[in-house]
């Protein structure tokens, strides 16, 4: 959890070398934050070190984040969104962090192969 510090520093020169507004840096790392909490809290039931693979690509107006890990599988586009017209005290807990993702970026792409995790976030970062 402490390298997400790391990713926000990376965001924010990534942020400047493309020419990106405030707003679509913080909502990035606001989606990266989510998906790699995830990653990191419930994707594994060990105590060993894992990594986890960010990479970015730039097409275009098309930014591509690609998240590879080696935890459990789990496919974030086959949960529901939550139904967001309930009070909180009625909504379950959980599910918030995917809803955010789906709802920020404009694809949200999940396989799995030779034991990974591939998540891949494209948004158009075109102002």
């Amino acid at each position: 959890m402490s390298e997400l510090e790391r990713v926000a520093a990376f965001l924010d020169e990534l942020g400047e070398e493309l020419g990106l507004g405030i707003p679509q840096v913080l909502s990035l790392n606001l989606v990266l934050e989510e998906a790699l909490s995830n990653i990191i809290l419930y994707g594994y039931d060990d105590k060993n070190q894992h990594r986890i693979e960010i990479n970015f690509k730039m097409e275009g107006d098309q930014l591509a984040i690609s998240l590879i890990d080696d935890g459990q599988p789990y496919d974030p586009t086959l949960r529901a969104d939550p139904d967001t017209t309930l009070s909180v005290e009625e909504r379950p807990v959980g599910g918030l962090g995917i809803f955010l993702i789906k709802k920020i970026m404009d694809k949200v792409e999940y396989e799995r192969k030779s034991n990974k995790n591939y998540l891949i976030l494209t948004k158009n970062m075109k102002p």
